[in-house]
């Protein structure tokens, strides 16, 4: 099982489960867990291989293929053994990809989705990125990929914190790890093509950075097609990893959206 981190609000039945993004761990939610205990139980996670939930650590390490399906399942693994039944969910970029997934298998378990740095689609840019990544996986270290990849996504100077946060995050995988995470880039495209068409019915907050120059339009697009159920904030001068460039806002944003929700 994956590793995983509780705080308990005891004048509270409801949950949110926070899921980072690949390279992170549950650590990037540093400026989220004092807020959000005030209102809500609190579930941080550590994906597989991130973190706490490194290979090492464990005596039946992750040896199949990795498929967002498989790391859903690991999120449900954890929220049936704390019986959860269902909880509120805030993901930062691919994170966003996980509890979209999950979503799909077990609506039942998803009360809403707070989606932070929304992957919905990879524009020519990012899949040039995911391209280049391919070629060179095995080439070289994977740290020199990912600060390739982290000052192409957020390349201001006002998204330094983020991009030192992540790659200091992704020093604690491995190689091998990075690559089968890499690989999941082979089924990414299907995917999202799929949840950009199939409009679900959970309460869903986008909440992005003006200048997620890759990942913003194409949120607006979707937003605009499931305006049944979902909504966009925008942040301003912010970069891709909303909640920590924006602490504030995120926070006060989320909760007042969750609040709606009980």
């Amino acid at each position: 099982m994956i590793s995983y981190t509780i705080y308990i609000n005891e004048a509270t039945t409801q949950w949110v489960t926070f899921v980072h993004g690949a390279g992170g761990s549950s650590s990037i939610w540093f400026r989220q867990i004092r807020e959000f205990q005030k209102h809500f139980n609190v579930l941080l996670l550590d994906l597989r291989g991130h973190g706490n939930s490194n290979q090492t650590g464990y005596k039946n390490p992750f040896q199949k293929k990795y498929t967002f399906k498989s790391i859903a399942q690991d999120v449900v693994e954890v929220l049936d053994h704390l019986n959860i039944q269902s909880s509120h969910f805030v993901g930062i970029s691919l994170g966003t990809i996980v509890i979209r997934q999950l979503a799909e298998m077990h609506p039942e378990r998803v009360k809403s989705m707070i989606m932070g740095g929304a992957i919905l689609k990879m524009n020519f840019r990012s899949q040039i990125l995911m391209r280049l990544g391919n070629i060179f996986k095995y080439i070289l270290p994977y740290l020199v990929l990912y600060r390739f990849f982290a000052f192409i996504i957020m390349p201001k100077d006002n998204h330094k914190q983020s991009r030192v946060l992540f790659i200091n995050e992704a020093k604690k995988l491995y190689q091998k790890e990075f690559i089968k995470w890499f690989k999941l880039t082979a089924e990414i495209n299907p995917v999202l093509k799929w949840f950009r068409q199939v409009e679900l019915n959970i309460p869903t907050l986008y909440i992005m950075g003006e200048e997620d120059y890759m990942f913003l339009p194409s949120v607006k697009k979707v937003v605009e097609a499931h305006y049944k159920t979902a909504k966009l904030y925008v942040i301003e001068k912010c970069g891709h990893v909303v909640n920590v460039e924006q602490p504030n806002i995120f926070n006060a944003q989320v909760i007042h959206f969750l609040k709606l929700q009980n």
